[in-house]
Protein backbone atom coordinates (compact mmCIF):
# COMPACT_ATOMS: atom_id res chain seq x y z
CA UNK A 1 0.00 0.00 0.00
CA UNK A 2 1.33 3.30 -0.63
CA UNK A 3 0.82 4.64 2.64
CA UNK A 4 2.64 2.05 4.66
CA UNK A 5 5.43 3.34 6.36
CA UNK A 6 4.25 7.04 6.68
CA UNK A 7 4.24 9.50 9.43
CA UNK A 8 1.18 11.40 10.69
CA UNK A 9 0.92 14.34 12.28
CA UNK A 10 -1.96 15.00 14.10
CA UNK A 11 -3.66 18.97 13.78
CA UNK A 12 -4.94 20.78 16.72
CA UNK A 13 -6.97 23.95 16.51
CA UNK A 14 -6.59 27.00 18.34
CA UNK A 15 -8.88 30.10 18.80
CA UNK A 16 -6.12 32.17 20.11
CA UNK A 17 -2.88 30.80 19.38
CA UNK A 18 -0.43 32.70 22.12
CA UNK A 19 -3.27 31.28 24.55
CA UNK A 20 -2.53 27.42 23.79
CA UNK A 21 0.87 28.84 23.42
CA UNK A 22 1.36 29.25 26.88
CA UNK A 23 -1.32 26.47 28.06
CA UNK A 24 1.06 23.56 26.20
CA UNK A 25 4.15 25.53 28.02
CA UNK A 26 2.97 26.16 31.56
CA UNK A 27 0.35 23.43 32.28
CA UNK A 28 1.91 20.90 29.42
CA UNK A 29 5.45 21.75 29.56
CA UNK A 30 5.88 21.21 26.02
CA UNK A 31 8.01 23.53 23.57
CA UNK A 32 7.25 23.98 19.92
CA UNK A 33 10.23 22.89 17.35
CA UNK A 34 9.49 25.03 14.90
CA UNK A 35 7.19 27.59 14.43
CA UNK A 36 5.97 29.34 10.76
CA UNK A 37 3.54 31.21 9.68
CA UNK A 38 0.74 28.72 9.76
CA UNK A 39 1.88 27.78 13.37
CA UNK A 40 3.63 26.10 15.73
CA UNK A 41 5.18 22.31 15.48
CA UNK A 42 5.58 20.07 18.51
CA UNK A 43 7.00 17.33 18.98
CA UNK A 44 7.39 14.30 21.67
CA UNK A 45 8.22 10.97 22.05
CA UNK A 46 8.99 11.08 18.24
CA UNK A 47 5.94 12.49 17.04
CA UNK A 48 4.38 15.63 16.17
CA UNK A 49 1.70 17.77 16.16
CA UNK A 50 0.75 20.69 14.71
CA UNK A 51 -1.14 23.55 17.16
CA UNK A 52 -2.63 25.99 14.40
CA UNK A 53 -5.27 29.43 14.70
CA UNK A 54 -9.07 28.97 13.32
CA UNK A 55 -12.21 29.72 14.71
CA UNK A 56 -13.31 25.92 14.90
CA UNK A 57 -11.19 25.05 17.74
CA UNK A 58 -12.80 23.20 20.27
CA UNK A 59 -15.63 22.56 18.01
CA UNK A 60 -15.20 18.48 17.88
CA UNK A 61 -16.47 17.11 20.72
CA UNK A 62 -14.91 13.81 20.94
CA UNK A 63 -11.00 13.04 21.88
CA UNK A 64 -8.77 14.74 19.15
CA UNK A 65 -5.63 13.36 20.05
CA UNK A 66 -4.36 10.92 22.59
CA UNK A 67 -0.97 11.33 24.55
CA UNK A 68 0.52 7.34 25.19
CA UNK A 69 2.13 7.66 28.73
CA UNK A 70 3.70 4.33 31.07
CA UNK A 71 2.00 4.87 33.36
CA UNK A 72 -1.60 7.67 33.34
CA UNK A 73 -2.00 8.21 37.32
CA UNK A 74 2.02 9.64 37.72
CA UNK A 75 1.04 12.25 34.73
CA UNK A 76 -2.50 12.89 35.97
CA UNK A 77 -1.18 13.88 39.62
CA UNK A 78 1.58 16.27 37.99
CA UNK A 79 -0.85 18.17 35.78
CA UNK A 80 -3.45 18.60 38.48
CA UNK A 81 -0.76 20.27 40.47
CA UNK A 82 -0.17 22.53 37.90
CA UNK A 83 -4.24 23.02 38.24
CA UNK A 84 -5.52 21.30 35.11
CA UNK A 85 -8.51 19.58 35.67
CA UNK A 86 -9.70 16.59 34.39
CA UNK A 87 -12.85 15.63 32.56
CA UNK A 88 -15.36 12.43 32.99
CA UNK A 89 -17.54 10.42 31.13
CA UNK A 90 -19.97 7.81 31.43
CA UNK A 91 -18.54 5.08 28.88
CA UNK A 92 -19.66 1.48 29.10
CA UNK A 93 -17.27 -1.12 31.14
CA UNK A 94 -15.29 1.88 32.38
CA UNK A 95 -14.62 1.97 36.07
CA UNK A 96 -13.20 5.22 37.91
CA UNK A 97 -10.43 5.53 40.20
CA UNK A 98 -10.79 9.41 40.84
CA UNK A 99 -9.96 10.80 37.76
CA UNK A 100 -8.29 8.25 35.62
CA UNK A 101 -10.76 5.11 33.92
CA UNK A 102 -10.00 1.69 33.35
CA UNK A 103 -10.71 -0.19 31.04
CA UNK A 104 -10.39 -3.96 30.88
CA UNK A 105 -7.76 -5.11 28.52
CA UNK A 106 -7.10 -1.54 27.49
CA UNK A 107 -5.29 -0.07 30.45
CA UNK A 108 -5.76 2.99 31.89
CA UNK A 109 -6.89 6.76 30.73
CA UNK A 110 -7.81 10.14 31.18
CA UNK A 111 -9.18 13.19 29.46
CA UNK A 112 -8.53 16.83 29.62
CA UNK A 113 -9.58 20.03 27.55
CA UNK A 114 -6.82 22.46 26.30
CA UNK A 115 -7.02 26.47 26.68
CA UNK A 116 -9.26 26.32 23.43
CA UNK A 117 -11.44 22.91 24.99
CA UNK A 118 -10.21 20.43 23.09
CA UNK A 119 -10.34 16.96 24.25
CA UNK A 120 -7.30 15.52 24.51
CA UNK A 121 -6.50 12.27 26.10
CA UNK A 122 -3.73 10.50 28.78
CA UNK A 123 -3.55 6.62 27.98
CA UNK A 124 -1.27 3.97 28.88
CA UNK A 125 -1.60 1.45 26.47
CA UNK A 126 -0.41 1.34 23.31
CA UNK A 127 -1.97 1.15 20.29
CA UNK A 128 -1.56 -2.14 18.41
Amino acid sequence: MLLEGCTVTANIPAADLARARRFYSDTLGLEPVDENPGGLVYRTGGTDFFLYETQEAGKAGHTIAQLHVPDVRPVVEELKASGLSFEHYDMPGVTWDGDVAGMAGMGHAAWFKDSEDNILCLDDSRPV
